[in-house]
């Protein structure tokens, strides 16, 4: 089927003291939310020809590369490159760029058109999406959500972020999943009613502070690995508008030797399974509940069989979120 720490020991002669900072009760989400990521530096994802000349054929340059210097000019945005480009004004220019985390210098061809000069290049600086939120601890008021990095789909690689944020978003409808074709939710968002600033992009997740109230919401028992059980749980994600629900799972297998894909669970729920047809994207990140406990969040669909997932344990976000 196909599939869509540094750790600080602190001994006591007494007794031993917890490495991790989260609480043992969090609150489980399952809101649906808007996010942004900003880089600084113009991502190439792609080009075009002007005058049979081709910026990525005749030149060293590729997608991927991340554009931070034109001239002598530091630049943070794809709007910086254009302006610093027109500053310029002249018919080429020296373009610094990173890749693979070495510096490299090259020069490339511009043509004015329409009184602006053109590069070629197709570039980007931002990313947004939609996600569920999966956990706000209150005490340390820190947040995580999604389960998994956020790829940046040209390059098919993790978005190196600057600054982000997560803001209010609603579900207006769903796309509903078909075996070889996930769906996906329609959100429409409000990127004015910011929720919390984003610190990271992980292999586990992205986190950062939440910055607004926090929500009178229930708290669930953060558990090890070793005390989830096979069987029964529940999802908690929004489907409708604003509302958050919870939906019938069935936990198939847990893996400890992954980093992220540790709980397959199919859904079991015939209300979700009828108006979505198991996991939609835009459903990584919403928490996963056993009882009285969160035991982890959604992250991944089983393409071929859309009605079964991947979750990830709340403790490896957590933990991730710590380092």
């Amino acid at each position: 089927m196909k599939k869509f720490t540094l750790t600080l020991l602190i001994l006591s002669i007494f007794f031993p003291l917890s490495v991790f900072a989260y609480s043992d009760y969090i609150i489980a989400s399952g809101e649906n939310i808007g996010i942004e990521l900003k880089a600084n530096y113009a991502l190439i994802v792609g080009s075009y020809n002007i005058e049979n000349y081709n910026v990525l054929n005749d030149t060293e340059l590729k997608i991927g590369d991340k554009i931070t210097k034109v001239n002598d000019t530091i630049i943070t945005s794809a709007e910086d490159m254009q302006k610093a480009i027109n500053k310029y004004n002249q018919d080429n220019v020296k373009i610094t760029y990173i890749r693979n985390n070495n510096h490299f210098t090259t020069n490339i061809k511009l043509f004015l058109e329409d009184g602006e000069y053109k590069t070629g290049l197709y570039v980007k600086d931002t990313i947004r999406g939609v996600a569920t939120l999966t956990y706000i601890d209150e005490e340390n008021k820190k947040f995580g959500a999604l389960g998994h990095e956020i790829i940046e789909k040209t390059t098919k690689s993790k978005f190196e972020m600057s600054t982000g944020k997560v803001f209010e978003s609603t579900v207006t409808g769903i796309t509903k999943s078909e075996n070889g074709n996930p769906g996906e939710k329609n959100a429409r968002s409000n990127s004015t009613n910011i929720y919390g600033t984003v610190d990271e992009n992980t292999t586990s997740g992205i986190f950062g502070d939440y910055t607004t109230n926090i929500p009178n919401s229930k708290k669930y028992k953060v558990v090890p690995s070793n005390k989830i059980e096979l069987g029964n749980a529940k999802i908690l994600t929004t489907i409708n508008g604003n509302n958050v629900e919870a939906f019938d799972i069935n936990i198939l297998k847990i893996n400890k030797n992954s980093k992220t894909k540790n709980i397959l669970f199919e859904v079991t729920d015939k209300t979700l399974l009828e108006k979505t047809g198991g996991i939609v994207q835009g459903m990584s990140g919403s928490p996963i509940i056993q009882g009285n406990n969160i035991i982890g969040a959604v992250n991944y669909v089983l393409v071929d069989k859309t009605d079964k997932g991947y979750g990830i344990f709340i403790t490896n976000m957590l933990e991730e979120a710590e380092n």
